[in-house]
This record gives structure tokens, C-alpha cells and sequence, in this order.
């Protein structure tokens, strides 16, 4: 195990007790932001490692699910300290998460592999199985809310927002069954005799449960580090006017860093269905485990919960998302003008969310 791979989670998480200790300044503000995406590097290849041990789809559902939790326990710490003020940031976060999953992730990769190959492949049961759980579970977390009239606009009643966050649980759990289970098959990569690291020795045991271990520290340290940055990246949101959404947009793009990675550089290697399984897990995760563990937390501690997009032009964005990531996953087959399509999307979403 290179040196590299488990000093910078280490320096990482020091860095992170740093700052907790002594506040953020300007050269903590700047060890941090390197330690970051060192600790992003980091992740991908521990990610990597346990993927080539265990296999597809068990390696990216491990980063996916890892990302996840702890995004989720970062949204519920950020709820519990901010009470109200923070009453839209967990729907900010998952939207923002959704739209840089479909159309940044999603877009980067089909161009990328498209410039590099041409056209790719990946299995469309696979995606196919994916979006039909996301679609009604974004649906049912972020555009029913402002509809229902039992309670005002954004918000859910007690019931329903357990019956929301019980059918997130529901559906992600069968997707993972599906994915890992009843029809594995659908996630595996097509075999590739050029491709080196297919023919590589797999690590051993022990190899990969210090790189399980290394994976988790560096998530921590990203997540850690991320929450640190939090403020100043709210005082330069407030400085430079732009909505307050966008600090969701800014923690899901640092939190999404790892698995960004991974699928691009997976698309790069022509590996397009390890790129698919990151983005659309990483998505169904999102709202699979987020959305149960904030409404438990509304419910237990009455803190308040607005998850309804309130915005008309957000649903819009969220209706085409779905609509063109039907087209572009219907074939099984990509190309870089898809790909294109996608990135002019996200660019739309990014634009429009500072000028609305």
C-alpha cells in the first residue's frame, strides 16, 4: 500500500481536529481546502481497491452508501444546531445532490468517454431499474410537498412524512436486493480483455479491509472538513448576494467529490457501467437515507422540515432531468452528444440557481 494512501486520510483528520479546536482562519482555511481534496483522492482509490476485491456492484454501492450516511449525518447535524434557519437546507442539499448526480456526473462522464471512445455501453436493465425507484422517490420527497394542503405549502404532516420517508426506505432497499441479488447481472460490466485492471491479482483480505477502514476516515475527513468550510462558504455566498440555496448546492458538490471522481475516471477507462451504477445509486441513496433519517429527526426533536421545491423554475429543472435522463439511458448506448446535453443542463441549474 503506497505511503500516500493512508498519510493524507491521517493528515486529513488532524487537520480536521485543527480546526475544530482553533477556528478557521485564512491558513487553516487553505490547509483545509488541500487536505480536502487530498482526502478525495484518497477515497476514490480506497473505493477502487474493494471494488477490484469484492467485484460489481458491491464496490460502488460501498462508496455510494458510505458518501450517503455520512452526508446524511451532516445534514442532521447542521438541522439540530440551526433549528428553523436550517429548516430547507436537507431538500436544498438532496435537489442540488439530484441535479449534480443526473446532469454534472452523469454529463461529464457520457463526454468524457465520448470524446475518448466514441460510443459506449453499459447494461439500460440496470439504469432502467434505477431511474423507475428515483423518479417517484424525488417526486414523493420534493414536489408533492407543495401541493398537499393538510399542512402549508413545502411542508408534510406527521403521516405523511412518515409514509414518504418509509416508501424512500422501501424502494432503496429493494433496488439494493435487485442490484446485489435477484439480478446482479444487470450491473456488471461487459468484459474487456484489453482492460488491464481486469486481469489484475485482486488484494488481499487484509489489503482491503485497511483500505475499508482508510475509506471511511477519508469520507469522514471530506464530510469533517466540508462542514468546516461551511461558514466561510456561507459568508461568500452572503457576500457575493446569491440565494441561500446555494449552500446547498456548494456541500453537496463537496460531499459528491469522491464518487465524481470515481465515475469519471471509471467513464475515462471506458468502464461506463461502473460510471452508471455510481451516479444512479449514489442519487437513490441520497433520498433513500437522507429523507428518512431528517423526517425522524423533525418528528423526534420538532425541528421543522420544508421539503417541497418552492420554486416553479426547480421543478421544472427537476421534470426535464428526468425526462432527458430517460432518452439518454433508454438505449444502453452513449455518446459524447449526450453527454454534452447533459453538462449544458447542470450549467443551466448552477446559472439559474445564483440568478434566479
Amino acid at each position: 500500500m503506497p505511503a500516500w494512501t493512508w498519510a493524507i486520510p491521517v493528515i486529513a483528520i488532524l487537520l480536521l481536529v485543527v480546526a475544530l479546536v482553533i477556528g478557521v482562519g485564512i491558513v487553516v482555511t487553505l490547509l483545509s481546502v488541500a487536505a480536502l481534496i487530498g482526502a478525495v483522492v484518497a477515497s476514490v482509490h480506497h473505493a477502487e481497491v474493494i471494488a477490484h476485491r469484492v467485484g460489481e456492484p458491491f464496490g460502488t454501492l460501498v462508496l455510494a452508501v458510505a458518501v450517503t450516511v455520512i452526508e446524511a449525518s451532516l445534514i442532521l447535524s447542521m438541522v439540530i444546531v440551526g433549528g428553523a434557519e436550517q429548516a430547507r437546507l436537507p431538500r436544498d442539499t438532496i435537489y442540488a445532490a439530484l441535479m449534480i448526480i443526473l446532469n454534472g456526473v452523469v454529463g461529464v462522464c457520457l463526454l468524457v468517454g465520448g470524446l475518448r471512445h466514441g460510443v459506449q455501453s453499459f447494461r439500460v436493465e440496470g439504469s432502467n431499474s434505477g431511474l423507475a425507484a428515483l423518479f417517484p422517490l424525488a417526486t414523493l420527497s420534493l414536489v408533492l410537498p407543495t401541493f398537499t394542503t393538510t399542512t402549508p405549502s413545502g411542508t408534510y404532516s406527521g403521516s405523511q412524512l412518515a409514509f414518504a420517508a418509509t416508501a424512500s426506505v422501501v424502494l432503496w432497499a429493494v433496488f439494493v436486493f435487485v442490484q446485489t441479488v435477484r439480478h446482479r447481472d444487470y450491473f456488471l460490466p461487459e468484459s474487456d480483455p484489453a482492460n488491464p485492471e481486469a486481469h489484475a491479482e485482486p488484494p488481499s483480505t487484509l489489503h482491503t479491509w485497511l483500505s475499508f477502514a482508510l475509506l471511511v476516515v477519508s469520507l469522514i475527513a471530506v464530510v469533517g472538513l466540508a462542514k468546516v468550510l461551511s461558514p466561510v462558504i456561507e459568508s461568500a455566498v452572503v457576500a457575493a448576494g446569491a440565494p441561500k440555496s446555494s449552500i446547498g448546492i456548494a456541500i453537496a458538490l463537496l460531499v459528491l467529490m469522491p464518487e465524481t471522481s470515481a465515475a469519471v475516471r471509471a467513464a475515462r477507462a471506458n468502464r461506463l457501467q461502473t460510471s452508471m451504477n455510481l451516479a444512479i445509486g449514489s442519487a437513490l441513496a441520497s433520498i433513500g437515507l437522507t429523507i428518512p433519517v431528517v423526517a425522524a429527526a423533525s418528528v423526534v426533536l420538532g425541528v421543522p422540515l420544508v421539503l417541497g421545491l418552492d420554486e416553479p423554475k426547480d421543478i421544472v429543472m427537476l421534470a426535464l432531468t428526468f425526462v432527458v435522463s430517460a432518452v439518454t439511458l433508454a438505449t444502453g448506448r452513449t455518446h459524447m452528444m449526450q453527454g454534452a446535453v447533459h453538462v449544458v443542463m447542470f450549467a443551466a441549474f448552477l446559472f439559474l440557481a445564483l440568478v434566479p
